[in-house]
């Protein structure tokens, strides 16, 4: 059975040499410190190791088995739940006026990667009720936050989101769901929804459903939808459960991965629904979940990454294979460990490079996140809508690439399913394409993000990478593995950018042909820069007699990253300079 260990050290280092939380002015980090959120992590990773992972196997066996309009989860799963409920930790981030401990939205996406690592299927129950709280947190009325956000943040009733539907998935604007208005004000919701995430479940009381639906007046298109809220269970008054709603769900998908997950048809017959928001502005509203959603994918990205490289390290330390070439490195046994031949080294500095990289950028969004939340702060909650993208795109790309290398470092071992390293592989690819495949986010990018207010928020992200470089530019230990590096990588984006928006007016497949290239080069830019701001924040800790082996290990890593990885931007660049004469020139026919 596979193993995981919280990453603490690393989630410490992140927070206190590189954001250095306890030190910033946005509100709530003050109380940061690092033993406070060292026993968080801690406890966190008690929590992972002995309740989580072991249910991992359990839910990829077992799946979700739809009776009796009920869906059952895997064995252990609703104690799992109860258990997570009475620990506080559904309620981290979530607002102390509804029951939740008002942490940071940095502490919650920390914790997040813990259990994601640990059990990725099992984390989406409470991953999906904390976007649909914080839709209601947003937008509802007050009387609509008094009767659901309680119940939510302790995960007695449990959220999904509700978009898409068989004949669409990223066109939402061919949606049919229809909302009827009731002469009592609710909504009568009629229409199919698939692929909804915790669609139906024993592990909570209630499951409040936000349902995207048309209503009579919307304009055509996506620009006309509305956003629903629509209970299982009716509530009454007094905050009791009432009636059986008409929803119920029709299927539970048989998928690749990720089975422990609830993935269901939800029929919506007539269901009673109270508007969410404005009118004819559902999107609105319903960005507020899918953006949280599509950084926590990102982490999921990344997160199961890292999974797979811990057990891969530990197979490489323990299998015998072969003799190193420079000499026997275990000459009482009959071969030497696969951890000491140069491309198992590779392997798994590839994925250690991307895995560290990925935490720093991550939880670096999250702290833009929180800046803008606490603090108003525009320019981070630009940023960071310019970021959204690459952490879900790049990373879930990257991620499920870390897996498979993982599972390659194994051998036929890792192909046999009893051990485990295929499930990651599998649980990885939903990343891919949930929350907006990651072909629809690099044309986010590209067509949506870099003209953005005018280009702003990229010109802000250039000039940042620049401010950085110049910052540093007299340290030596800087210069050369990772200064070098970067500016080399800063100055390939921002050709690629110039070039888009010297060519998409007239040939906008010219731009598009190369978004996902953009995209990528954009991972590797967003990664060379964390790399580097680590790299000097280790430095700085060594100085000041920090942990030697630990972060020597952090600045080796980054210098591998910055050589080995980050001058991929250079073959993107090479790519998008090309337009979309290759890519184009096939007619449909002759696939």
């Amino acid at each position: 059975m596979p193993v995981y260990a919280a990453p603490v050290k690393d989630l410490q280092f992140v927070l206190h040499n590189l954001l250095e939380v306890s030190q910033s002015e946005v509100p709530g980090y003050h109380e940061l410190d690092a033993g406070f959120t060292g026993a968080v992590f801690e406890e966190a990773g008690k929590v992972a190791t002995d309740l989580l992972t072991p249910l991992n196997a359990v839910g990829d066996h077992e799946g979700c088995v739809l009776e009796n309009g009920v869906v059952r989860t895997p064995t252990g799963f609703k104690a799992a739940f109860k258990a997570m409920q009475e620990g506080g930790w559904t309620s981290l981030d979530c607002d102390p006026d509804y029951g939740g401990q008002g942490l940071p939205y940095l502490m919650g996406a920390a914790v997040s990667e813990i259990f994601s690592s640990a059990n990725m299927a099992f984390n989406m129950y409470q991953g999906l009720t904390h976007g649909a709280y914080s839709a209601i947190h947003a937008h509802g009325t007050e009387a609509q936050k008094a009767t659901y956000l309680p119940k939510m943040v302790s995960c007695d009733w449990t959220g999904t989101m509700n978009l898409t539907e068989p004949q669409c998935g990223t066109d939402l604007g061919l949606m049919r769901t229809k909302a009827e208005p009731q002469a009592d004000g609710s909504y009568a919701i009629t229409g199919t929804k698939i692929f909804i995430s915790a669609g139906e479940h024993d592990l909570a009381e209630n499951i409040i459903h936000l349902v995207l639906a048309r209503a009579p007046g919307g304009a055509p298109g996506i620009r006309g939808v509305s956003l629903f809220i629509v209970p299982k269970f009716l509530v009454n008054p007094d905050g009791s459960l009432g009636a059986r709603n008409k929803v119920t769900a029709g299927k539970v998908e048989h998928k690749m991965g990720i089975h422990g997950s609830a993935t269901c048809v939800m029929n919506y017959d007539g269901a009673t629904g109270f508007l969410l928001g404005d009118l004819h502005k559902g999107m609105r509203a319903m960005f507020t979940m899918m953006n949280e959603a599509r950084l926590g994918v990102g982490l999921q990205g990344y997160a199961v990454a890292e999974a797979a490289f811990q057990n891969a390290v530990a197979y490489a330390r323990e299998r015998l294979q072969g003799r190193a070439v420079t000499g026997d490195a275990n000459p009482a046994g009959p071969a030497d460990p696969l951890i000491v031949h140069p491309d198992i080294r590779r392997s798994l500095m590839d994925q250690k490079s991307f895995v560290e990289g990925a935490r720093a950028f991550t939880l670096w969004g999250a702290h833009l996140i929180d800046r803008s939340r606490r603090q108003g702060d525009a320019a981070a909650e630009a940023m960071i809508s310019l970021l959204t993208p690459v952490i879900k795109g790049f990373q879930t790309d990257k991620g499920f690439e870390m897996a498979v290398a993982a599972q390659q470092v194994w051998g036929g071992h890792g192909y046999i399913e009893a051990n485990g390293m295929s499930q990651f592989v599998r649980d990885a690819r939903i990343a891919m394409i949930y929350e907006g495949a990651n072909g629809v986010q690099a044309l986010d990018l590209v067509g949506r993000k870099l003209a953005l207010d005018g280009g702003k928020p990229v010109m802000a992200f250039f000039a940042m990478m620049k401010a950085f470089i110049k910052d540093n530019d007299g340290d030596p230990r800087l210069k050369a593995d990772f200064l070098l590096p970067l500016k080399k990588a800063s100055k390939d984006v921002q050709a690629a950018a110039m070039h888009f928006l010297g060519t998409a007016a007239k040939d906008p497949n010219a731009a598009l042909s190369g978004s996902t290239d953009f995209l990528h080069m954009m991972g590797h830019a967003c990664l060379g820069l964390m790399w580097a701001r680590m790299a000097k924040a280790a430095y700085a800790a060594l100085d000041a007699g920090g942990d030697t082996a630990f972060l020597e290990a952090k600045i080796a890593t980054g210098r591998y990253y910055m050589s080995r990885h980050l001058p991929a931007t250079a073959l993107h660049l090479a790519r998008i300079e090309t337009g979309a004469a290759a890519v184009m020139a096939l007619p449909a026919a002759a696939f």
